[in-house]
Formats: C-alpha cells, sequence, structure tokens
C-alpha cells in the first residue's frame, strides 16, 4: 500500500556521519511526530521526498528518479551546520513510500498508477502550506508537479504561478494519460495553475503542437538556451527579467536535465552548469511557495551510475534556503 513515511529522530540521526568537535545538518533540524506537529514548528522550510520512477517509465523514459531520495537527504544533512545555515531552519519530514510496479508493467498500467500517486501526494503538500511552511520536495519524475501545483492551489484557494528551469517544457498532450511529459498540462487543464514560464528550453526539444501551444496561450512564456547562448547578457540577469512580474503564489521547479552532464532519464551534455543554478538560488529573493527538485538520479536502469547527484541537489537546497534567510555575514 503507498503511504507517506514520517521521520523520527533516529531516522535522521543515522543518516548523519558524526565527528567530534563539528555539528551537522542533520544534528540541528526538526522533525515532526504527525502533520498536526507541523503547524507548531518554528522551521520555515520542510523537506520531503517522493522516490519513484513509474512517470519516467510512463513517459517512455529511463527509470531511475527513485534513487536520487536517499542520496540527497544523506548529503543533505551533512552539511556542516553554521552560521550561514544552522539547521534549525529546516524540518525533515519524511518521504512517499510507493508501491514498484513489476518491470512488465504496461504503459497504460504505469500512467494508472501516475494518476494515484497524484491523489497522494496533493494533500500533504497542501497541508505543508496550510501550516504556513515552504515545502521543498525532491523528485522522483516530473510527473509530480502536478499534485504539487494541485495542493498549493488548493491550501492558496487560487490558481498558482510556475516557473520551471528545465531543458522540456512537459506540456504533453493530457489524454495519453498521466505521465513525467504532462504534469504542466495537466495542472492548466484542471485549472490550478496560471502562468507557466520556462527557462533554459531546448529548441531542439519543441515539437509542432508546443510550438503551437506557446504561441496561442499568452500565459506560457519561454526563455530558450539558444537565445541565452547568442546574447552577452548574463544567466542572472536574463532569470530577473523572467521572474520579476510574476505574483505570488508561485512555485519553483528545477529539472535536473536542464544542467548539463548531471545523470537522470534525459541527461544533456548541453545545458545549464552547476554554478549558473546556484547564482539563480543564492541571488532569489523571491518568496516561492515550493520548490521542487526532480529527474535526477545515482543510478539509472541502464546501468549508468552517478554518486555525485545527491550533492548537487544538496547543494540547491541549501543555496535556496540561505537566500531567504538572514544571515550575519550579510
Amino acid at each position: 500500500m503507498d503511504s507517506f513515511k514520517i521521520y523520527t529522530q533516529s531516522d535522521v540521526l543515522s543518516l548523519v556521519n558524526h565527528r567530534n568537535g563539528e555539528q551537522k545538518l542533520g544534528e540541528r533540524v526538526q522533525i515532526a511526530a504527525s502533520f498536526e506537529a507541523l503547524e507548531k514548528s518554528t522551521a520555515k522550510f520542510v523537506l520531503l521526498g517522493i522516490p519513484e520512477d513509474i512517470g519516467v517509465r510512463a513517459n517512455y523514459g529511463i527509470a531511475g528518479t527513485k534513487t536520487a531520495w536517499d542520496a540527497t537527504l544523506k548529503a543533505f544533512l551533512n552539511i556542516q551546520g553554521n552560521t550561514f545555515l544552522s539547521g534549525e531552519e529546516v524540518l525533515v519530514l519524511g518521504h512517499f513510500e510507493i508501491e514498484e510496479p513489476p518491470l512488465n508493467a504496461t504503459i497504460q498500467e504505469l500512467r494508472n498508477r501516475v494518476s494515484a500517486i497524484d491523489e497522494l501526494v496533493y494533500p500533504i503538500i497542501q497541508q505543508i502550506i496550510l501550516a504556513k511552511k515552504t515545502p521543498i520536495i525532491i523528485g522522483g519524475g516530473h510527473n509530480n508537479a502536478a499534485p504539487i501545483i494541485w495542493g498549493t492551489s488548493l491550501a492558496c484557494n487560487q490558481k498558482i504561478n510556475v516557473v520551471n528551469i528545465d531543458a522540456h517544457a512537459d506540456l504533453r498532450d493530457t489524454s495519453e494519460g498521466r505521465h513525467s511529459g504532462n504534469g504542466f498540462s495537466y495542472a492548466l487543464e484542471k485549472d490550478y495553475l496560471g502562468d507557466y514560464r520556462i527557462f533554459g528550453l531546448h529548441q531542439n526539444y519543441m515539437n509542432k503542437n508546443l510550438l503551437h501551444q506557446m504561441q496561442s496561450n499568452t500565459n506560457l512564456k519561454a526563455i530558450c538556451i539558444e537565445e541565452l547562448l547568442q546574447q552577452d547578457k548574463n544567466v542572472i540577469t536574463h532569470w530577473f527579467e523572467m521572474v520579476a512580474d510574476l505574483p505570488y503564489p508561485c512555485g519553483l521547479e528545477i529539472d535536473l536535465d536542464s544542467i548539463a552532464n548531471v545523470l537522470s532519464s534525459a541527461a544533456t551534455p548541453s545545458g545549464f552548469s552547476l554554478n549558473d543554478i546556484r547564482k539563480i538560488m543564492l541571488s532569489n529573493s523571491k518568496k516561492f511557495c515550493y520548490l521542487h527538485i526532480c529527474e535526477g538520479a545515482i543510478t539509472l536502469a541502464d546501468g549508468r551510475e552517478d554518486l555525485t547527484t545527491g550533492k548537487t541537489t544538496a547543494y540547491l537546497i541549501s543555496d535556496f534556503i540561505k537566500a531567504l534567510l538572514p544571515s550575519i555575514y550579510r
């Protein structure tokens, strides 16, 4: 049965590499015994995982995104706690436990399972935001953008805006059934999503239907990676121009296949550098209502491995939090 596992203190501490004279984030982060306890916590950020790759498989992709959460959490918990980030700002809530379909499951069976995951995820996101916290969700496939947007929209009682750093638009036809390639078209169709902006979209992945969508819907805007490569303005300038007028509530999505050479089902040799995305995170002052980082993997079903993906994601989490917290050094 699919469920949500709430972490205990021992769950968290078991992942910390303890060292005399040092204090890691994992020794300072908060936990919650129940969802009811969330609101009483002083933590502003809630970290949780969706370790699944059913949505990727349902989109004819290579499985492996389920492997990112454990590695990310361990890397994050072993960051040094200090004046830049103490750990007390974060509550580590837990992760979804999602039953894996058999390897011979049909595409339709996988897509039905993705719809069931939507129903599992959105109420948890809704509860976190109603508790006035900012969820940081680590995937998993990009199919989970749909229930995250759904839960956020319900909590805010309105459509939300989203900016997505991604090589792909994920606006495929909803009639195909749910998968990792149509989370945003699903959210648009269900009227949970207002303005949707894609930063770093690859022209090589834009089919005719997508071009028509972008031209006919004023709520859809994109800056392609090719435009960024052709212009002298730096990435940060382009980023601020894209997000400056997006009103709250606004969610932030980062698909790790937008970063060159990060292991994912759609890994690419051309894209942003990790430091480009870190600059965006560290310079951010916009109050996003959630952060969703997805599509990364430690191990893919085809045998490829990259043990640094967890640390890559942990950097982006810590950068996002640091930018929104006061520091005695700033």
